[in-house]
């Protein structure tokens, strides 16, 4: 791991040991190649006419009408911010690492081996940091890199579009979030003594996915079906696997479960094509809501997350698990509810909102299901939501689903836990 961070070069101009003339004022680098040579490993970038990015931040999202939690979380809507850490945060986009950590926790649950002692929680803890933070913060670096052109008509008020962040400084990112990645996966097989590196090849694995999901010639997500399978399965399957095989050892059923489960990721990944029909229109990219429509791919959206769900159902109460299928099907009843109460209705809408209700109360997941589930919890904290700040009293206060508010995920990810007892060996 040392030898291939001594390995990479990085200068000034270019990402290249060897001289070359000034670059035009008018280019920019664009898709990475590679190069390899006897002593080093170099990476380049091609060049492209630079008026084929728009980088003028748009009237609709001035700095002092944008939210600085939205910019920190990565999500739309966000402040223009100028403090470079600010920006690489927002770049690692945080609201995606939720659904890693929570994957994680499902593979220690399901491996039965997970105790509450303090190495186990530390283990936990960096297997988390290295899903989350570190190989999804890799993940969407990469794809905005790739995405530049499709913000710049979509977001062009986001850091790279808009010039808040040279490339360089991305290009960077993206190597250090990836090395970091793949050091802590290595860190974990030596520390529970793998005789086969299995969660450091999981890391190269999904490293590896990312990159041809953002990145072109294969650029999968070109494919709707094909790329947002992908990325349901780096989003379920594989923090799944990671925290099994560290706990426990991966079996067969577990691998065909989970991969099942993408299914449904692919349905939630969906959700993030409706805010970009726009650009992906523009530059032929073909998403479901492109292809079909965004009246059939809503229905494509909710169709694949709840008809998975209801096939995991029956697999538990085929292998002898009744209660855990019951309890499955009842968390789906309010997914189902809520998709028709509210996404189906404008997923344009309330598309940030459907993956907030998933995601900005992961803490309290576990007090739902045993307090009920029609409400949910939230800490004594004025919360944005559809820019109308709210307030929520007392220490841990009850807060019943409003329109434009929660929707389906945190039922979906508490089937998933779910699904993980179940499954515990």
């Amino acid at each position: 791991m040392a030898s291939m961070l001594n390995s990479v070069s990085v200068s000034p101009g270019k990402l290249s040991s060897t001289r070359t003339p000034p670059l035009p004022i008018r280019t920019v680098f664009v898709p990475i190649s590679f190069s390899f040579t006897r002593r080093r490993f170099t990476i380049r970038a091609a060049e492209t006419d630079a008026k084929e990015v728009k980088t003028q931040a748009p009237d609709t999202a001035p700095s002092r009408d944008g939210s600085s939690f939205n910019q920190l979380l990565g999500i739309k809507g966000a402040s223009q911010e100028t403090d470079k850490w600010k920006i690489r945060l927002q770049l690692t986009k945080p609201v995606t690492w939720p659904p890693l950590v929570w994957g994680v926790v499902c593979g220690a649950a399901a491996s039965g081996n997970f105790h509450w002692n303090l190495e186990d929680v530390a283990k936990s803890i960096v297997c988390m940091m290295m899903s989350g933070p570190f190989l999804t913060g890799y993940t969407q670096t990469l794809n905005d890199w790739y995405d530049r052109e499709i913000d710049a008509i979509n977001e062009p008020y986001r850091p790279i579009p808009s010039g808040a962040i040279s490339e360089n400084e991305v290009i960077t990112q993206i190597w250090v979030l990836l090395v970091g990645g793949l050091t802590l996966a290595g860190v974990l097989d030596i520390w529970v003594g793998h005789n086969f590196p299995i969660i450091f090849y999981l890391a190269v694995g999904g490293s590896l996915l990312s990159y041809i999901y953002s990145a072109p010639p294969l650029k999968l997500k070109q494919n709707g079906w094909i790329g947002n399978f992908a990325l349901g399965a780096s989003y379920i399957s594989l923090p799944w696997w990671a925290g099994q095989a560290l706990f426990g050892t991966l079996t067969p059923d577990i691998i065909v479960l989970t991969l099942l489960y993408s299914i449904s990721g692919l349905g939630i990944a969906i959700v993030n094509d409706f805010k970009s029909i726009e650009g992906d229109s523009a530059l032929g990219l073909q998403s479901l809501p492109v292809a079909f429509g965004m009246d059939t791919a809503k229905w494509i959206c909710v169709g694949a997350i709840d008809i998975t769900q209801i096939y995991v159902a029956g697999y538990l109460f085929s292998a002898g698990k009744p209660f855990y299928a019951l309890a499955f099907l009842a968390l789906l009843v309010p997914q189902i509810y809520f998709q028709f109460q509210y996404f189906l209705k404008d997923p344009m809408k309330y598309d940030v909102d459907y993956q907030l209700g998933g995601t900005n109360y992961k803490e309290i997941w576990l007090q739902e299901l045993k307090q009920g589930m029609g409400t949910r919890y939230a800490k004594s904290e004025s919360v944005q939501l559809e820019s109308q700040p709210i307030r929520l009293p007392g220490p841990m206060a009850i807060k019943v689903l409003g329109p434009g508010r929660a929707s389906a995920q945190p039922f979906f990810v508490l089937g998933m836990l779910v699904t993980a007892l179940a499954t515990s060996h």
